[in-house]
């Protein structure tokens, strides 16, 4: 909670909210004012998810470093503040969506499903911080560069440099991804899976619940690996083509 005064109080969750929506009108109305409406949507979601990323990333680094090893243990009050951070960062992005993107179904799930884990760990059960904190540290750790990414990917449109920058990183950025995404995250995912599933957390989190969390987590990876394997099919065709081309004006 933030104090304002001996008996205001304003729920961290909403002031984060408001910061992330500030960002949004700021991109929006100032950074990206002379990009087309669907572009201009899309680089203020960059703006919100720059502001959450990294962030959110440290934090959870720090409350690991920081908190007892336990996956299923109690929150703590820190714990407790990045995942209202976090939940204030996936509601304004979900908002965005719903009125720029209504038919993008898998990112809506996505974070439909991030708010029910986040919720549910935060407000009902009040156990598994350090897990969501380990997943969170996963997810987010990419946030950067992939943000970057995106907005260069806009950008390129209609500047030649950028369009450089773009291809100069794409690479670099899907090989990130993919050792990310690919490899950390399911190997954390069996670990936290065999704990939960197996049982050891139903004295203070459901069954049910630990396995609603793994199903999200896992349905995630699979869809992260689906979208990551298709850019490095992009991009692959587009060396193909750039190397036919040469071919033919060497020939002609």
């Amino acid at each position: 909670m933030l104090k304002l005064a001996a008996n205001m109080e304003i729920p961290w969750v909403l002031a984060a909210l408001c910061m992330f929506l500030a960002a949004y009108a700021v991109g929006f109305l100032k950074i990206f004012v002379h990009w087309k409406l669907k572009d201009r949507a899309e680089g203020c979601s960059c703006c919100m998810s720059l502001l959450h990323g990294t962030p959110a990333a440290v934090l959870a680094a720090y409350c690991m470093l920081r908190s007892p090893w336990e996956l299923a243990g109690q929150n703590t009050p820190f714990q407790n503040a990045v995942m209202e951070f976090s939940i204030a960062y996936f509601i304004s992005d979900l908002m965005h969506f719903l009125a720029f993107f209504p038919g993008d179904f898998v990112f809506i799930a996505h974070h439909l499903a991030t708010l029910f884990v986040m919720v549910s760990c935060r407000y009902f059960v009040g156990h598994g911080g350090f897990a969501v904190m380990s997943l969170l540290f996963v997810a987010e750790i990419t946030s950067a560069c992939q943000n970057t990414w995106t907005l260069a990917r806009i950008g390129r449109r209609n500047n030649l440099n950028i369009e450089l920058f773009y291809e100069f990183l794409s690479p670099f950025f899907y090989g990130f991804y993919t050792a990310v995404r690919g490899v950390v995250a399911p190997v954390l995912t069996y670990n936290l899976g065999r704990y939960f599933v197996g049982g050891k957390a139903d004295d203070v989190i459901p069954r049910w619940l630990a396995c609603c969390w793994m199903g999200v987590v896992s349905a995630a990876i699979v869809a992260s690996m689906a979208w990551i394997l298709n850019l490095w099919i992009e991009l692959f065709r587009g060396y193909a083509a750039l190397k036919s081309r040469k071919l033919f004006v060497k020939t002609k």
